[in-house]
């Protein structure tokens, strides 16, 4: 999935002008390169990092949830990529009153990949390359799935101070469940509540700490394990369970190197002993 060259010839969109695209969701900055759309991508938000080497030269407008308005509008942008759970509200009404088009996505777990690479596939003609990518990663799911993985109850950490953990109808959640892994509390208040952390010893398995959007790094783990005795912790690659487009076909193939390396016999967390594997 190598992406084309910047000054790689544009084909026209079905909307009928070669488009010039702002996209505001990292993961799809790097679906869209994937895509052969590098040459057509006019701005970026200072998340968007991957492929760096393509995405360090194009204009940055700001972040996710402090898009700069006027900014767009000086690339001339014919499309705007947002996302539901990436973007505000406020931003995509703002946006659509001078961006002809603003294409709104919202994957909820990793099959939603699929209709999310057809859906960016069908607005800028890239419809043979989306067909790739939903063969590569059907592939690479299917791999996943023919594995066997012990069930365990996992904590996933996304911030601290407060501590935030992920609902079950997350795309995060739906990810770890492809490994047998569910995740905790269920039933919850919001799609990412603040939780209590010692109200979890004793209940979980695993608690795992991303590296986004907070970067949890190793000086963490006491902390953690000290809150939630019993439980193992462990870092995660963020990317590995968030990011959907074309990140997620290679984050199935890593997901499960990664469940199967916790299982094995002397695996190592903070501290040894949880209830699981």
């Amino acid at each position: 999935m190598t992406p084309p060259p910047p000054d790689a010839p544009a084909r026209r969109s079905p909307a009928g002008a070669e488009p010039r695209i702002v996209s505001l969701v990292p993961s799809i900055t790097e679906l869209l390169c994937d895509l052969g759309l590098a040459g057509q991508l006019v701005g970026r938000t200072g998340f968007c990092i991957h492929p760096w080497e393509t995405v360090r030269t194009i204009p940055k407008v700001g972040g996710t949830k402090d898009v700069r308005l006027e900014r767009v509008r000086s690339l001339a942008a014919t499309h705007v990529v947002v996302n539901v759970d990436e973007n505000t509200r406020e931003t995509a009404a703002a946006l659509a009153e001078f961006v002809p088009e603003v294409v709104v996505t919202h994957p909820l777990g990793p099959l939603d990949n699929l209709a999310l690479y057809r859906q960016l596939g069908a607005a800028f003609d890239r419809e043979v390359e989306a067909e790739m990518l939903c063969a590569a990663f059907e592939r690479e799911l299917e791999a996943l799935r023919a594995g066997t993985f012990p069930p365990q109850d996992v904590l996933y950490l996304i911030w601290r101070d407060p501590w935030m953990s992920v609902a079950p109808d997350t795309y995060i959640s739906r990810t770890l469940e492809l490994v047998n892994w569910r995740t905790l509390p269920r039933p919850a208040g919001s799609r990412y509540p603040e939780v209590d952390l010692a109200s979890f010893a004793g209940r979980v398995d695993r608690v795992l700490l991303s590296s986004e959007p907070y970067h949890f790094k190793d000086a963490h783990l006491a902390e953690v394990a000290a809150l939630v005795p019993g439980a193992r912790v462990q870092l995660i690659d963020g990317e590995m369970t968030s990011w959907y487009g074309s990140r997620a076909i290679r984050a199935l193939r890593q997901l499960g190197e990664y469940a199967r390396a916790l299982s094995a016999p002397g695996a190592g967390g903070a501290p040894a002993g949880g209830r699981g594997g």
